[in-house]
């Protein structure tokens, strides 16, 4: 195990990249070079790992939907199923760390248990599980519901599913697969360990029925802004994806995040801030970059897309006008906070109109947009890495390939000259590139003693 996975190295920043289909920016998909197919073509999503792998990037992090959640007639979706396009991944890939999202509202932690224990075989240790509660109506209706259920019952369903799924990843102890052939002896039973869990939400006998995976188990990360969802990474995360637009936010939810799971007893979590990058050789560039892009969005698709962030009808959002004075979390509270309460702090801060609101987030809803060239870009980076704003960055390019092709030639060779990214990788697993410890079973720890 490398110095960082044991905490004895030094503070290293993390990126990871989020393959969002085409890119970030709605209209990614309509540029010369793009291709409209990507978002379901498995060798794009290669390609781009394999260009982060090259980066020596930690992860790529796969989004998803149980449900059409967008504008189709515009725009690509989420579409292939994160867990299986990830397998074909980790086939194309040696060291690079492979993140992938289910809901634990329309899911059952068995499968969910086994599915990602066998990502994490596959890729001999770099799977992780980003933890959701999906709080949009059309997944609710996929799976027979007439409504979402309520905020704080999907988390407290979370929060149950999630510590079940850990205790099934322990269920088999690191040395229970023996394979002795001389002796005739496959799986010490003796540590092998039902869960025999009976709760709220559900009955499971157990145990898992594959080994302990390479890394202990895949590591948890969440994304959640609502006090139920920063209490739920207090008490399971490894990891958060955040979303938060300026540094002085970015740096209070880190410390409120840490000192929550100290009060449970355990370590840091990793805060990797969303971030959504627009490169240009000059600043100049790089606006007119962004102003293009933005242009290629039809105004009444961003109109819907922030009146569904905010909750509200798109009939009370006017382009040249403020937003509404009088917003309130979406659905009573029952919808997204997070990226309600980044969207609307972005338009207060900075006193935007609709239009130029719009226009900041580069068509898109809450996550930070910096436009600028590469040295503008890793010095905003290097001031929150040290700062302590975060951890490190979940990257958005604003285009798929070209965007993160601009960031790894021109803002990755900045932060390794600094001292700032690694140059090589350390580790093969998730964890290590992490620098995070390996789980131990009950009985590992008892022998450990």
């Amino acid at each position: 195990m490398s110095l960082a996975a044991t905490g004895a190295g030094p503070r290293r920043l993390h990126l990871n990249v989020n393959i969002l289909h085409s890119g970030f920016v709605p209209s990614a998909w309509r540029l010369a070079e793009a291709d409209p197919r990507a978002f379901i073509d498995v060798n794009h999503y290669v390609r781009v790992a394999q260009m982060a792998e090259a980066a020596k990037f930690d992860a790529v992090f796969l989004a998803d939907n149980a449900a059409i959640v967008d504008q189709i007639d515009f725009r690509p979706i989420t579409a292939l199923e994160p867990t299986v396009l990830l397998a074909s991944i980790a086939a194309a890939t040696t060291r690079i760390g492979m993140i992938g999202t289910a809901s634990t509202s329309y899911n059952e932690p068995y499968n969910i248990a086994r599915r990602f224990a066998t990502l994490d075989h596959v890729s001999n240790g770099r799977a992780g599980w980003n933890v959701v509660t999906t709080a949009d109506l059309p997944s609710a209706r996929n799976f027979g519901r007439d409504a979402v259920p309520d905020h704080a019952q999907r988390y407290e369903r979370a929060d149950e599913f999630t510590g079940l799924v850990k205790a099934l990843w322990n269920s088999w102890e690191d040395d229970a697969f023996v394979g002795d052939k001389t002796g005739g002896r496959f799986v010490d039973v003796t540590k092998v360990h039902p869960v025999a869990h009976r709760g709220r939400y559900f009955d499971v006998q157990g145990p898992l029925n594959l080994p302990r995976s390479p890394q202990g188990h895949p590591v948890l990360v969440q994304a959640g802004g609502s006090s139920d969802g920063r209490d739920l990474a207090a008490r399971h995360a490894e990891a958060v994806f955040s979303a938060s637009q300026s540094f002085e936010e970015s740096a209070a939810y880190r410390r409120d995040l840490n000192a929550r799971a100290a009060a449970y007893g355990r370590p840091g979590v990793k805060v990797l801030a969303g971030l959504t990058t627009i490169i240009g050789a000059t600043e100049a560039d790089a606006v007119r970059r962004r102003d293009e892009l933005v242009d290629l969005i039809p105004w009444r698709y961003s109109l819907n897309r922030l009146a569904g962030t905010l909750g509200i009808a798109v009939e009370r959002l006017t382009l040249d006008q403020p937003l509404p004075h009088d917003l309130a979390l979406p659905a009573g509270g029952n919808g997204n906070h997070t990226f309600f309460h980044a969207t609307v702090a972005q338009a207060r801060r900075h006193g935007y109109t609709v239009r130029e609101l719009i226009r900041s987030l580069a068509g898109g809803t809450g996550h930070r947009v910096i436009v600028g060239t590469p040295e503008q870009i890793a010095d905003d980076i290097e001031h929150w890495f040290k700062g302590g704003a975060a951890d490190g960055f979940n990257l958005m390019p604003d285009a798929l390939p070209d965007g993160l092709r601009d960031f790894v030639e021109g803002v990755v060779p900045i932060l390794q000259k600094r001292g700032v990214f690694r140059t090589e990788y350390d580790g093969t697993t998730l964890r290590e590139h992490l620098g995070l410890a390996r789980p131990y079973t009950a009985g590992s720890l008892l022998k450990r003693a």
